[in-house]
């Protein structure tokens, strides 16, 4: 008998709120988020009329909020960021079906486009494999690029594919929440969309 895997967006599916933006909050306060946001909204708006790449729009956002900070600090905020506000952020629902899938023997593997800095911290706690956006680090310091592609879309499925022989598999669950999701959802033979917005 084939064992399973479940493939789970991270960022809308498992948390109500986006991660990013929520660590930037956390980490630089609320005036500077939205003063920070309304320098870059030429970016944001870029991006949304498909003009630039989320890649370089992330970039961007991130290089304007930690580029220079220290790899040490930023691994203490991400610390900190998921003992005192992730556990409100997580949705129940979500992580239900994350147990229920680990009590089943079924691989557990989260795939975000967000930073892994932070939710490394998150997935080592529950036990389950982690897939995402890895940053640029010179000098022990962060620069706010991105260690080759954002793990959005297509990406995900790479990264998938990379790691993982699909046919190895007999039930491949995926859950997502956006449009970047979708070519993950395909791969999948029990694919999820928003299955945690009420929960």
């Amino acid at each position: 008998m084939k064992k399973g895997i479940a493939f789970f967006d991270f960022d809308g599916t498992i948390t109500t709120k986006d991660t990013l933006l929520e660590f930037i909050k956390f980490s630089k306060g609320t005036l500077p988020f939205y003063a920070g946001f309304v320098l870059y909204s030429p970016y944001l708006i870029a991006y949304k009329l498909k003009v630039i790449s989320n890649q370089l729009a992330k970039e961007k956002i991130l290089a304007h909020f930690f580029a220079g900070m220290s790899a040490e600090q930023f691994t203490i905020l991400c610390k900190r960021f998921v003992e005192e506000k992730l556990p409100a952020l997580i949705r129940p629902g979500a992580l239900e079906e994350i147990r229920e899938h680990q009590k089943n023997g079924t691989a557990v593997v989260i795939v975000s486009a967000s930073p892994q800095n932070w939710i490394s911290e998150w997935t080592n706690q529950i036990n389950v494999q982690l897939m995402a956006t890895n940053l640029v680090v010179v000098n022990g310091r962060i620069t706010g690029k991105i260690d080759g592609k954002n793990c959005h879309g297509e990406e995900k499925v790479r990264r998938i594919r990379d790691k993982y022989t699909l046919d190895e598999f007999g039930d491949i669950y995926a859950y997502g929440d956006t449009k970047g999701d979708l070519p993950m959802l395909a791969i999948s033979n029990h694919p999820s969309y928003r299955p945690f917005r009420n929960q």
